[in-house]
Order: structure tokens, then sequence, then C-alpha cells
């Protein structure tokens, strides 16, 4: 009998303690608010540019960073903005104006290579610079977190920066070669320059997307850019306009999406030559393709490139 109360009594205590428990309020912890999450990508075409332009502050930080560390401890620093289109100028008019006779549509030489130079210049640079930027960067790429977009726009508005000083003096040998009555006659294609000057840009970066996510395992890409980029200066009208090419090949090139953008530029401000209107639409539909295939591209690597790199 002993033993059955003290069970009895042991049972009662469980029970009590139980209701304490369950009497006790259930305490919430408090939704925690986190002004960033790093999550995996879940989805290919989810390119994350909100996140993007939360980090304004560093492409501007990118930006200044390029342009200051690329000139420092120079002699000339600056200046080689300029030094470089003229040099190339003058080589283009000796050679190919001078010693080839090639024809510049009655432009004086100095003025038609020039444009074909500035304009070149800029997406070459895109190019170049945005398909080596995985392996440049690696060596951060794998310390801390940032959107990995803002490393190639980076380079793109920091060599907007050069083009801008380039493009300066080429307006002013243009209104020197207008002063000395020269035919030179610009018109209302001008007003098609930001188009041109942002489809170059997305161009250069949307080839520089696809060609940087190949070469974190094919590093022969860096080699085959290097010289790509200057066999493909001769397959566009930099050195020639598009009229002196024979009509049997005129539709081959026009099919280089930089024809119809450099024609374009070329004919608003000097009035040479024609605007051909299916080389530029064209050159508009390949860039944006061009471009989103190359968001694409590197959103799917950036994931796991670092262990490839």
């Amino acid at each position: 009998m002993k033993d059955t109360l003290q069970r009895y009594q042991h049972l009662n205590e469980d029970q009590s303690l139980n209701r304490s428990i369950e009497s006790i309020p259930e305490v919430h912890p408090k939704a925690e608010h986190w002004d960033l999450e790093i999550k995996p990508h879940d989805n290919l075409f989810n390119l994350h540019l909100k996140d993007v332009w939360n980090y304004r502050d560093l492409l501007w930080l990118l930006v200044r960073r390029d342009f200051v560390s690329f000139y420092k401890q120079t002699i000339f620093g600056p200046l080689w903005f300029f030094i470089q289109p003229i040099f190339t100028t003058i080589i283009f008019t000796l050679v190919f104006g001078m010693m080839a006779q090639i024809s510049t549509e009655g432009l004086p030489p100095v003025l038609f290579y020039l444009s074909g130079t500035v304009a070149w210049n800029y997406f070459s640079e895109c190019l170049t610079k945005t398909s080596t930027v995985f392996r440049d960067n690696s060596s951060i790429f794998g310390k801390v977190y940032f959107p990995r977009l803002i490393m190639p726009l980076s380079i793109v508005v920091s060599n907007l920066v050069k083009f801008a000083v380039q493009f300066l003096l080429f307006v002013i040998i243009m209104c020197w070669y207008i002063f000395k009555g020269k035919d030179v006659h610009p018109n209302l294609y001008v007003l098609l320059f930001p188009v041109i000057m942002i489809t170059m840009a997305l161009l250069g970066l949307g080839i520089g997307l696809i060609v940087t996510a190949l070469t974190t395992k094919y590093r022969d890409l860096t080699f085959l850019v290097a010289f790509g980029v200057q066999l493909a200066m001769y397959a566009s009208p930099v050195i020639y306009p598009l009229s002196a090419v024979p009509e049997k090949y005129r539709q081959i090139l026009a099919l280089n999406p930089l024809t119809g953008l450099i024609e374009t530029f070329r004919f608003g401000f000097l009035g040479s030559g024609h605007f051909y209107a299916f080389a530029f639409w064209y050159s508009i539909i390949i860039t944006i393709i061009v471009f989103l295939l190359g968001l694409i591209v590197f959103n799917k690597v950036e994931k796991n490139f670092v262990d490839t790199i």
C-alpha cells in the first residue's frame, strides 16, 4: 500500500509540473532583419541586378582605382590618352593613306583615320580588359563578397573616361578642319552618337564576359583574344570606308557588328559615306543577343569559378 501511495504522489507531482510548464507563455524570438543575405543562385536567369545597383558606390571606387593606379608613377600621365591615338593616326596616314592610297571618301586622311581609331579603341579596350577579369581579380573574388558583375562594369565605365578624352581630341581637330573650309559636314545622324557608344560598350562587355567565363577552364583563349582583336580591326571599317570594299565582299563585311556602328559614327560627324540602315540595326540586334548571352554565361560560371581558376 505504501508503494502505491508513493507512485501516486510522484504521478501527481509530474502532472503538476507539466501543467506549470504549459501555463508558461510561449516566447517567440524576435524576427531578425538582415541588410544582405548571400544565397546560392537558384536560377540561371536570376542575374541579381538589384545587388549591382546597391553596390554602385563600389563601382565608382573601382573606376577611380583603375584610373589612378594605371597612370601612377608615369611621366606623361593622362597625356597618354592623347599620345596613343595621335601616333596611331600618323602611322595609318603614312601607310594606308600615302603608300597604299586607300580612299578616304574625300575626307582629310588624318580626320578619317582618327575617327575610326577613337571608336575602335573604346571597343577593343572594353573587350580585352573584360576578357581577363576572372583571372586578374581571382584573389579578390575568393576573399570578399560583392556582385561579380561590378568588376567588368567598372572596366567599361573607366574606359569611357579614356574615350571622352580622345573624343575631345577628335572634335577639336574636326572643328579645325571645318574652320579651314574642308569638306566636313556634321548632320542629324550625330544624334545617334549615344546609341552608338552604348551599343559598343555592351558589345565589348558581352563578348568579354563570354571569354572570361571560358578562360576559367581554357587559358588558351587569352592568347586568342590578344591577337584576335588586332585582326578584327582589319575586318572593320577603321582604315577604309565600306564603299571601298568590292561589292561581293561588302555584304560579308556588313555581318561584322562594328561595321554599322563605325560607319554611322563617321557619317554623322563627318558627313562622308552613307548611313547603312540594315547594318546599323543589325549591329544593335546582335549586340543585345551577345550581351544577354554573356550575362547568362557569366552568371553560370561565377558560382564555382574560384575552384577552377
